[in-house]
């Protein structure tokens, strides 16, 4: 499915305040880890989401009632008239400045497609296992943006420590719903029904070499699995193909890296040749996929305290994941076109 060919039938302009709004707020090892039912339509294709992407002619008038959205959200910014949650997460910033410009990388830069969209809980919580890779990692934008005009869901990204030392990415990051990739945290916002995402690769699979592309690194310890089994929520497989190519790594500076307190420095063929152009994204062709659920119903929560199980079934999502990761490659075919 192609994330935006819907979308240019019948587009209209909606005000900025409130474009992209959501509508509502085989096993190993001999226990069955059994797939979910699927959902009917794919929101995708519903005529609403056609109009959200704005592709259309300007209505009468739309200029002026933006301009006026525009004015109002910061007026609310102004004066602190929005509400964010205990992680701070704050929907309207997100919907109206983040989510707007990762949406152009999305749509016209990467040009992304979706497959298994239906595979996503409409509701109630659940957790996103992806690849994850890049060199910087602009999948979990993509990804943010995939499941927000898609699937309907805001996902709550799980991210190392290193991001929120940032100043300024850490603060976008929170406003954005993403939070430390701790179980705390996580069994938080899935107890409270969120959709969590986490790519358990760290950064070993985003600054990985270009030569091992698209070849999963290690899932740590499975933590992950640890946290769907405590919550008895299902983990959805989640294979990203597109990211590889946007920062080809060639070699790792590892002396300067120390040096920045950073867990790599990369040397592409672009950066830190060209300078500060090295930093844009070559414009590959990006596919997403989703996987179906599977569900832990055979297992308990205190599962989640042995070790043997939660090997089993993190051995079992990791290859799952990368049999959908070279499914997806080969149906995509050339990185660029």
């Amino acid at each position: 499915m192609n994330a935006h060919h819907e979308a240019d039938e019948g587009a209209r302009i909606i005000p900025l305040a409130t474009a992209r709004g959501r509508d509502g707020g085989g096993g190993r090892g001999g226990r069955d880890v059994r797939p979910a039912s699927r959902r009917g339509d794919d929101p995708a294709d519903a005529p609403g989401d056609a109009a959200s992407t704005g592709h259309g002619p300007l209505e009468p008038g739309s200029f002026e009632r933006r301009v006026a959205a525009g004015l109002e959200f910061l007026g609310r910014r102004l004066t602190g008239d929005y509400e964010v949650d205990e992680f701070g997460f704050d929907p309207e910033f997100n919907g109206t400045v983040l989510l707007p410009a990762a949406r152009a990388l999305y749509e016209r830069w990467f040009r992304v497609e979706l497959s298994g969209v239906e595979n996503v809980p409409p509701d109630g919580g659940a957790l996103i296992v992806a690849n994850h890779s890049g060199t910087l990692p602009l999948d979990g934008l993509m990804l943010s943006v995939a499941l927000h005009d898609h699937a309907g869901r805001d996902v709550r990204l799980l991210g190392a420590d290193l991001i929120y030392q940032v100043p300024v990415l850490g603060h976008l990051s929170r406003k954005a719903g993403h939070t430390l990739a701790c179980r705390a945290d996580a069994a938080r916002l899935l107890g409270k029904g969120e959709l969590v995402g986490v790519f358990p690769e760290g950064f070993k699979g985003v600054g990985k070499p270009f030569a091992d592309r698209y070849r999963l690194q290690r899932f740590g310890r499975g933590g992950f699995v640890g946290t769907a089994l405590r919550a008895g929520v299902p983990i959805v497989p989640c294979a990203i193909v597109g990211a590889e190519e946007i920062y080809p790594k060639i070699a790792d500076l590892r002396p300067l890296a120390r040096l920045l307190g950073l867990p790599y420095f990369p040397v592409t063929p672009t950066f830190p040749l060209l300078g500060p152009a090295g930093l844009v994204p070559l414009p590959s062709k990006w596919m997403i996929a989703f996987g179906e659920p599977m569900y832990l119903d055979d297992y308990e929560p205190d599962d989640a305290d042995d070790p043997m199980t939660v090997f089993e079934i993190n051995d079992h999502v990791r290859e799952n994941v990368q049999r959908m990761l070279h499914q997806t490659r080969l149906r995509r075919g050339p990185a660029f076109f």
